[in-house]
């Protein structure tokens, strides 16, 4: 059963930092790319950034270019999202999503809170 699971989610103050982890589990790591989206209360779910496993490279939403990073663990099967200068803009639920050729796979989501 392939599985994603989020965690290091929670509260911090503005200027502050997380690092969200997406552990996954019965895929073939190299075979997907993966990626982070958020949604807000109210709001749309956004795509944060995603990381393609066949060359590794990133790319992420204008609202965190520069302050978040993706990276992976391939030892591990985990994807990261580091989160740094963090904004009250930026609490929401943060998703990790993995996505193949006819296939996408979604966790259950880690709260995200950012206080001002």
């Amino acid at each position: 059963e392939r599985q994603l699971v989020e965690s290091g989610g929670g509260l911090a103050q503005a200027g502050g930092s997380l690092r969200l982890s997406c552990a996954a589990s019965g895929f073939d790591f190299d075979d997907y790319a993966f990626g982070w989206f958020r949604q807000a209360p109210g709001k749309e779910r956004e795509a944060v950034g995603c990381l393609s496993r066949s060359d590794g490279s990133t790319s992420y939403g204008d609202s965190v270019k520069g302050r978040f990073t993706i990276s992976s663990d391939d030892a591990k099967n985990t994807v990261y999202l580091q989160m740094n200068s963090l904004k009250p803009e930026d609490t929401a639920v943060y998703y990790c999503n993995a996505e193949t050729v006819g296939n996408d796979y979604w966790g259950q989501g880690t709260q995200v809170t950012v206080s001002s």
